[in-house]
């Protein structure tokens, strides 16, 4: 199983990002061989649709559930189009959020969060 959580960096012991759209990175993790794989975020530099952007790039890497803080309601609706299931985080690093999605101690993101959100970041 392969989930994507917002990163601010490319490394494992980052911080996770509470913007979906304009996070920087996105940490690819795969559960079967518990490794992460970093890619950078092509959404971040649209001027507008940045959340449309990173949706379909993670829609695109076949993962199963997204960790973020907040997901606005143009990428709510890519991401629940493919299927992916929405966790919410706080500021946990990457390698906590995972620990707490495989400890199933995540919320689910059922309702999305304002437009625009990152951009005031």
């Amino acid at each position: 199983m392969k989930l994507c959580i917002s990163s601010i960096t490319n490394k494992e012991n980052s911080q996770a990002d509470s913007r979906f759209g304009r996070c920087p990175y996105f940490a690819i993790y795969n559960t079967e061989n518990n490794t992460f794989e970093f890619i950078e975020n092509s959404g971040i530099t649209s001027p507008q649709g940045a959340g449309i952007a990173a949706a379909q790039q993670i829609a695109d890497q076949k993962v199963e559930a997204v960790i973020t803080g907040n997901m606005g309601p143009n990428a709510m609706k890519i991401i629940d189009a493919a299927g992916i299931k929405t966790y919410k985080i706080n500021n946990e690093t990457i390698k906590d959020a995972v620990k707490l999605y495989i400890d199933n101690k995540l919320p689910t993101i059922d309702k999305a969060g304002p437009s625009h959100l990152g951009m005031q970041k």
